[in-house]
């Protein structure tokens, strides 16, 4: 979703993120291991997030709220649908801008771009920790998510490979005669559902043009 903005996907190259061995950077052991290189990591997300900005992906759905009522359930951590002007958004995997306390799942200080350095702790004196959800931990948001995606009319899958769970499996709780529109370049089959149509391309190429379709269609 948001490649095209500029940040490279979790997944670019061979398990790889931004040039990093994911488990090196996005584990619990991770953290345990080297907290100052996870630290330093998120730092420096932060830091090239603040220099991008959302794409027509992005603003899409950010207008396609003009009609629907329109709830996004993201494993990103950056804050561009914010930026885009979308108003429901659940982040599965955690929010960048965010740090929270390391015994606390829920709480969060909100430091916007600004680096952390390890150590750093609370008001309350508990030492801080990025507000990501790691491989090893579970994912606090995944009920709601259910909840969002049994509830909905139309279901629109954006860039991802489907192999990361929970949040693959997400896609089992839509009803079946609801129509899924999956967006992905690279896909070349593999789903089997008769209610999914296929759109090989990219999210800011296909977004603006599903939004139009849907508003023609439905209102």
């Amino acid at each position: 979703m948001s490649a095209e903005s500029g940040i490279k996907t979790f997944r670019d190259a061979g398990g790889l993120w931004e040039g990093y061995d994911i488990m090196e950077v996005a584990s619990i052991q991770a953290w345990h291991k080297n907290p100052v290189l996870v630290t330093d990591f998120y730092n420096q997300r932060r830091k090239q997030l603040a220099e991008v900005s959302p794409n027509l992906g992005h603003i899409a759905l950010a207008e396609l709220e003009r009609h629907f009522d329109v709830h996004i359930v993201t494993q990103n951590v950056d804050d561009l649908h914010e930026r885009a002007g979308s108003s429901n958004i659940l982040h599965l995997h955690g929010e960048l801008r965010k740090m929270r306390p390391v015994n606390s799942e829920h709480e969060t200080i909100d430091i916007g771009y600004q680096a952390s350095e390890y150590g750093t702790r609370s008001e309350a004196g508990d030492l801080l920790r990025p507000f990501i959800v790691w491989f090893g931990e579970e994912v606090p948001m995944i009920e709601k998510a259910i909840e969002t995606i049994e509830d909905a009319d139309i279901l629109i899958v954006v860039g991802t490979s489907l192999e990361v769970y929970p949040a693959a499996g997400l896609l089992h709780y839509f009803p079946n005669k609801n129509p899924i529109f999956l967006i992905d370049p690279n896909r070349h089959g593999g789903l089997s559902k008769s209610n999914l149509r296929l759109i090989k391309s990219t999210a800011a190429e296909a977004l603006p043009k599903l939004a139009e379709m849907l508003i023609e269609k439905y209102i």
